[in-house]
């Protein structure tokens, strides 16, 4: 009998395991590799799926449909919701980076659907009473820190490196660039962009696009397009944006004006955030590099 080749090898154990798998059968889809530490007071619905060398404390709760990738880490008291994927090395729950924090039990909280590529850290929160919280359908990307007591709502994107400092605040729909920063407590609007290597240590108004230091360049009007604005709302969020930021008056006069002005849900959302700010507001930097009303007439 001849020398069988290391193909043909491969070949009869492929057969072997997938006529072996066809007789398991449904319990196949518990896929929990052998490597893998689970705590025993772990709750893990049968469905996720976890890699090589991943661990996983007590505490952390697992909902259907996760994927779980190698050497990633769950800890603390997080709940996470179904359908998300963790990628190769993942550091999740871990403690804050809080020199008040002395070892309290804290929480995190991740909605449903997100993606956490390679090596991404989410901290839990510094006090009980409070948890840092992630939506749903967020995709966040390589090397992306997220900080305790942060609140990141729902299709959030987070771009290579982003860091999110404490208690930061990201409204839905929110894209953040490569290698962002984002002050602690600060709070960024729902559909508004970050150029890359953007810093702000002031809030970041719904809709706009941020550009270099604290300052805002227009709108993010391709977002706007894509989340369905009509263009007569985009239109009014232009002139609104003028009137706020281009015409130099006073930032808090000309918000009070603006009501009496403009009325579309969209414009409302803006002057209502601005009215919460408390670290004072991003400020235009005379570069508009949105498209002009002509343009965007469609």
């Amino acid at each position: 009998m001849g020398r069988v080749s290391a193909f043909q090898y491969f070949s009869i154990f492929r057969v072997s395991f997938d006529l072996a798998m066809e007789a398991v059968g449904p319990l196949w889809t518990v896929m929990i590799h052998p490597t893998a530490i689970i705590h025993p007071g772990a709750k893990l619905d049968a469905s996720v799926q976890v890699g090589p060398y991943a661990i996983i404390d007590e505490g952390v709760e697992v909902g259907p449909e996760c994927v779980i990738g190698p050497q990633v880490y769950l800890t603390g008291r997080t709940t996470i919701g179904a359908r998300n994927r963790f990628y190769a090395g993942c550091v999740i729950g871990e403690a804050p980076q809080d020199l008040k924090y002395s070892g309290e039990p804290t929480g995190l909280r991740i909605g449903d659907g997100n993606v956490f590529r390679e090596h991404v850290t989410v901290h839990r929160s510094n006090k009980p009473a409070e948890c840092t919280v992630i939506g749903g359908q967020g995709f966040f990307m390589a090397n992306a820190h997220v900080a305790h007591n942060c609140r990141l709502g729902d299709e959030v994107i987070l771009a290579n490196g982003v860091l999110l400092g404490g208690h930061v605040a990201v409204d839905d729909r929110a894209f953040l660039s490569g290698n962002c920063v984002v002050h602690q407590f600060v709070r960024v609007g729902t559909l508004a962009m970050m150029q890359g290597g953007s810093a702000i240590s002031q809030d970041l108004p719904p809709y706009t696009m941020a550009r270099g230091d604290n300052g805002i360049c227009g709108l993010n009007i391709i977002g706007l397009r894509r989340a369905g604005l009509t263009p007569a709302e985009r239109l009014e969020l232009k002139q609104l944006y003028r009137v706020l930021f281009r015409e130099g008056q006073n930032l808090r006069a000309a918000a009070v004006s603006a009501r009496a002005k403009f009325s579309s849900a969209p414009a409302k959302v803006m002057l209502d955030f601005l009215a919460g700010s408390k670290r004072g507001v991003c400020r235009d930097t005379g570069v508009d590099l949105s498209f002009d009303e002509a343009r965007d007439s469609g």
